[in-house]
């Protein structure tokens, strides 16, 4: 795939990002990098901006080098939401000033954080004590005659992961909707430094536990690209297998958790034992339920091929489960209508996935950047109203299209291990290399540099869906009521540990 590098200067990066935006581009990634003397140039800090876009498959990265004693640069909040959020977390993690910025106030760092600590700085050192708060988190407050507060988290009942949900209602109905996320900050950036390609693996495998191939290929893809790896067809066509299974296993639990939502929770029972076919299925293809293992720098490898004959049945289990929660009148009902995204929304949030296409934007890694060539048998599912009928109609469409993609696959897969071996770099020399996946919440990108003959790590950088889809949570529940919130919720089923790296 054609990646074009431009080094420009910070004063050029506004209007340099808005022609890419205009043509059609969207920004990817902002990954900041502190360069020591040796790198070309000198000691700097240089942040890089990918932008994408396709078919056909192209990638442009701008790299702005500023000065590492005042690291500063203009904003591009203004041009993109999704820039202004990489910016806030930016100055957040390396101290990177983003000037006139609209939103100044902290993203990632809770305010217990100490303040000036920049743990991606190559000079942070171990963490200072944590203390108190500086202040109250500057949510906006909303006032007037019968106006409340109903706080929510971070700690849920179950098994939900920690985020904060701050309601401003009258009645039940919700006027503004704040969420709070990175309780479950984990400083993966910061652990994959100093790494070789293998040793990397297993924490890209665990960005999100349930998108264990998705993370997987992205950094597969980006360490290939950046080492010149060629993969051999038959893994690119097992990883293309993997992530349908990913994508099937994930799609099938979420149609069940929607119809329990609404009080349905036979259909959930009906889903979960699916699910748990499809678990099972997957132990049996890769040794791993949650199919970790199987994608690896180089290839991939199958311990077995599912049997068409099997993923049929499973597929008229699916489908009757679809039939059976769209026949329902109170199922329907509920899901009619609910939590609207307008398509105007989406686009200017940058939504990604299933959230993306259900408010008809039909944006897919798989068409956009193909890692294989997936022929007629690739459908992507679109639907423009917007509300959680929508998203449960495209989770059942892409099961129908995952499936045929599985059949499609299955023809020229048997078992074994495809693995490339990477070739030894020079001593000294640097790399880089992008990875972007279509994961089964929606576009996965990473982006790696390497240095030296083991290919050490010198900087990894992920973007999930979930940063992306968050901030178009609250924009969907405006003017609904409370308890429509779970539903809603789950209806985009977003990563707190994708997006709190």
């Amino acid at each position: 795939m054609p990646r074009t590098v431009t080094d420009i200067g910070p004063d050029e990066l506004p209007e340099r990002a808005a022609d890419l935006l205009v043509d059609g581009h969207r920004l990817a990634l902002v990954a900041a990098h502190h360069d020591g003397p040796s790198a070309p140039g000198g000691p700097a800090v240089r942040v890089v901006y990918l932008f994408a876009s396709g078919p056909p498959d192209t990638r442009t990265e701008l790299h702005v080098r500023l000065d590492p004693k005042a690291p500063e640069l203009p904003t591009l909040a203004h041009l993109s939401f999704p820039a202004g959020r990489f910016e806030r977390e930016m100055r957040d993690l390396h101290g990177i000033v983003p000037l006139d910025h609209p939103l100044p106030h902290r993203l990632v760092r809770h305010f217990h954080w100490p303040r000036g600590w920049y743990p991606m700085h190559p000079d942070a050192g171990p963490p200072p004590p944590f203390a108190e708060p500086e202040g109250p988190y500057p949510f906006l407050e909303v006032e007037g005659e019968g106006v409340y507060e109903i706080p929510v988290g971070p700690v849920h009942a179950g098994l939900i992961e920690p985020g904060h949900f701050r309601f401003s209602v009258v009645g039940e109905t919700i006027i503004k909707l704040k969420a709070r996320l990175w309780f479950v900050h984990k400083g993966i950036e910061k652990l994959m430094e100093g790494r070789t390609p293998d040793r990397g693996l297993p924490l890209a495998e665990r960005v999100s536990g349930d998108t264990a191939v998705g993370h997987a290929l992205a950094y597969c893809l980006a360490v290939e690209e950046a080492t010149g790896t060629r993969v051999p067809e038959d893994a690119r066509r097992a990883r293309a297998l993997l992530l349908e299974l990913e994508r099937l296993h994930n799609h099938v639990a979420d149609l069940g958790a929607l119809c329990n939502d609404v009080g349905h929770g036979i259909l959930n029972a009906r889903a979960q034992h699916v699910r748990e076919q499809l678990l099972r299925l997957n132990q049996e293809v890769t040794g791993h339920r949650l199919l970790r293992g199987a994608v690896v720098p180089g290839g991939a490898a199958l311990c077995s091929v599912p049997g068409t004959a099997r993923m049929r049945v499973l597929g008229r289990e699916i489908g009757d489960l679809v039939t059976l929660a769209l026949g329902h009148t109170t199922v329907r009902d509920r899901f009619t209508g609910t939590a609207r995204l307008d398509v105007a929304a989406a686009r200017d949030l940058g939504c990604l996935g299933y959230v993306a296409r259900a408010s008809g934007l039909s944006a897919d890694a798989r068409t956009r950047h193909p890692f294989h060539d997936y022929g007629p048998a690739l459908t992507v599912p679109v639907h423009t109203a917007g509300d959680v009928l929508a998203r449960f109609l495209v989770r059942a469409e892409e099961i129908d299209a995952s499936l045929a993609l599985v059949e499609e696959l299955n023809e020229r897969l048997i078992t074994g291990r495809w693995v490339a071996e990477l070739p030894p770099g020079r001593p000294g020399a640097t790399a880089a290399g992008t990875g972007i996946v279509e994961g089964w919440r929606g576009t996965i990108t990473t982006r790696v540099e390497l240095r030296g003959r083991d290919h050490t790590l010198t900087r990894v950088k992920t973007a999930d869906p979930s940063f992306f889809n968050w901030p178009a949570l609250p924009v969907a529940l405006a003017d609904t009521i409370v308890p429509d919130f779970p539903l809603t919720n789950k209806s985009f089923n977003l990563s707190y540990a994708g997006n709190d790296l």
